[in-house]
This record gives structure tokens, sequence and C-alpha cells, in this order.
């Protein structure tokens, strides 16, 4: 019998990357097939992965809500005729309400169901569909809002990385400048290409520094005239599929706390400062970043203080290296034996039991 998996997600890029990643780590096991909204096709390759668009509405607005949910209910029998067209037996959603009518289908057909949980607060759809799941995937035990009486179909693993991600070389580079990478994430930060540049401005005066900063088209101009005005040595761009060799250039990240970037700064070995966005939802992005900080392994500013206090805690930081060579032992330990094959291993496990 065939093994025909599908995996569904869309919206940001802190669901689709895990996606892409459960993909290549079950692409010798099944045929797969991915279910996305159009918000998620800027994060798939269409040369690497099979996709069907499920354009789930959101449905946080009560004036169009009776029509969203008409389109749900369309969409649910789309993702019917989709599963037993292409004959899927199982589904893994890497959450938000992007799934909805894919999780539906499959409870009608009784199929198996997986989650995954890449935040440290549990996020409200996989919530809502807990008891319907085989298993979910998570990447500890200490999920906020997480029921007691669903612990038990909780499975720890290893944050979902990309493969190069291992492979990239950690060695101890010597540099002449101290390296600074800036992150905005999916969503991209205005704060950091406002609130930053000035403060890059006054340490380049005390330190030689590099700056690498990922922000959104329509500031990259902006940004590398400032620095290059300021003779400082700069790298800013927009996107990029080498994000691994970007994050190897660096001594210390400024970043958002997404699931994602987190994992790739913390398997890279990449100390980080986390400024989580206070809007993101169950304010998630701040449990992620109290995670790493809780280990030792990163320093937290929240957005309010990070204007006043960036600065400084860069200066503490560059000026006496204890503390960052602390950070870089901490994960250094924190990754002992995080090896694609340990975590392709636990997957494959959980997801052929019968």
């Amino acid at each position: 019998m065939e093994n025909n998996f599908l995996i569904t997600t869309g919206g940001s890029g802190g669901h689709v990357i895990p996606a892409r990643i459960l993909y290549d780590h079950l692409l010798k096991e099944a045929n797969l097939l991915i279910t996305t909204d159009k918000r998620g096709l800027k994060y798939l390759n269409k040369d690497l992965y099979l996709f069907e668009i499920i354009d789930t509405p959101k449905l946080n607005n009560i004036i169009f809500l009776p029509l969203n949910l008409i389109k749900v209910l369309f969409l649910t029998f789309k993702s019917l005729f989709l599963l037993k067209k292409k004959k899927i037996k199982k589904i893994i959603s890497t959450g938000g309400y992007m799934s909805l009518p894919v999780i539906l289908a499959a409870k009608f057909l009784g199929l198996k169901i997986f989650l995954l949980e890449p935040n440290h607060v549990l996020g409200r759809s996989n919530k809502f569909f807990l008891r319907s799941c085989a298993k979910i995937f998570c990447y500890s035990k200490e999920i906020k809002n997480f029921p007691e009486k669903f612990k038990g179909k909780m499975v720890l693993i290893n944050p979902l990385v990309k493969k190069d991600i291992y492979e990239a070389n950690l060695s101890m580079k010597i540099r002449d400048k101290f390296n600074l990478l800036v992150v905005g994430g999916s969503q991209g930060a205005d704060i950091f290409d406002k609130k930053l540049k000035d403060s890059i401005k006054n340490i380049s005066k005390d330190f030689p520094i590099k700056i690498i900063q990922q922000t959104s088209e329509k500031n990259i101009l902006l940004l590398k005239d400032f620095y290059f005005k300021n003779n400082i040595e700069n790298i800013i761009f927009s996107f990029t599929k080498k994000f691994t060799q970007i994050i190897q250039q660096a001594d210390l990240c400024v970043t958002r706390a997404g699931a994602s970037t987190l994992a790739e700064l913390s398997v890279l070995n990449t100390p980080f400062i986390a400024v989580p966005l206070p809007t993101s939802k169950d304010n998630h992005q701040f449990e992620n970043a109290n995670y790493y900080k809780n280990n030792d392994c990163c320093w937290v500013l929240e957005q309010s203080s990070f204007e006043d206090k960036i600065e400084q805690v860069l200066k503490d930081i560059i000026g006496n290296k204890s503390k960052y060579i602390k950070k870089k032992e901490k994960l250094k330990k924190m990754n002992h034996q995080n090896t694609w094959s340990n975590v392709n291993i636990k997957i494959l496990e959980i997801i052929n039991e019968n």
C-alpha cells in the first residue's frame, strides 16, 4: 500500500518553513503533498515541493464572518475531494487557521492526524484539534496553555531546521571586525530599521563593527546610504536563499523571536539578542525567547525598552567577551547530539507507528 502523506501549512515563514523541513524528512518515506494558502507560496519553491492551494480566510473579522464561514465550508469540501483523489493516509499540520479545512476533512475521513507546535505557547488551532490528533510534535515539555489531559500525546523533538544548517562549518573564525546580524523575520521589523542605526554609528566610534541586516525592499537603499556615509561596512538585503551562509558570517544576531529563526541561530551556535514581537498571538515570541534565556543562551530585550538599552547592551557584549563566550558554550551544549539523522529517526518512528 502506498504511503501518501499531506502536510498542511500556510501564512508566515514560521509555519511554512517547518512544513518544508518535514517534507524533506519524509521525502524518502512517502508520496508527499503540501497544502498552503496564497501567503505561504512565497516560501515554497515550486520546483522542489508538490503543493495545492487551499486559501483559507481569516475568521477574526465579525463583519465578514458569515461569508468566511461559507468559504471555509467550501474549502473543507475541496479538501475532502483532494484527500480522496490523492489517497492520503496521514495528515501533518504545522498549525494556524490556514489548516482548518484540511483537518476538518481529514477528521471526516478518519485519517490519522499529527500536529506540530514549534512555539512555547500552544496555538489556538492546535489546541482545537488536540483531541483529534494521534500525536503532537513539540520542542519542549513546558508549553503554555497545554491541557494536562493531552500531555500523553506530546512527542519531544529537536527544533526543526534545514539540513544545510547541520552541515555548516562551526569552527571559530578570527575577524578584524565584530559582525552584527540584524534579522526582522518573515514579517520584517521596522523598529530595527529605525531605532538601531544610530546606536550602530555610536558603537562604531569605539569598536570596529560590520553590520549585516535583513530589511524590507523599500529600506535597503536608505540603510546602505546611512552606513556608507558613516564609514560602516555593511551588507543590507531583503531576502536570500543563502541564509545559512549569512548567519555563519555573524558573531551576534539581533532578532525577533520566531521559533524557526531562534532554532537556526541555536544550531549554528550564534548567540543572539531576542526582541519578541509584542503583538504575536498569545505572546508566543516572548515564551520562545524566554526558553533560551532560561538556558542562559541569549539576551532578551522588550520592544518598549529596545531603543534605550540596545546600545549599552551591545557595547557590553563587544567590550567584554566573557558573557558572550559563555552563551556560545551553552548553545553548543544544548545542541549536543542534535543531528538531522536523530531528528529524522524520531519523526519517522512516530509517523510510522500503527
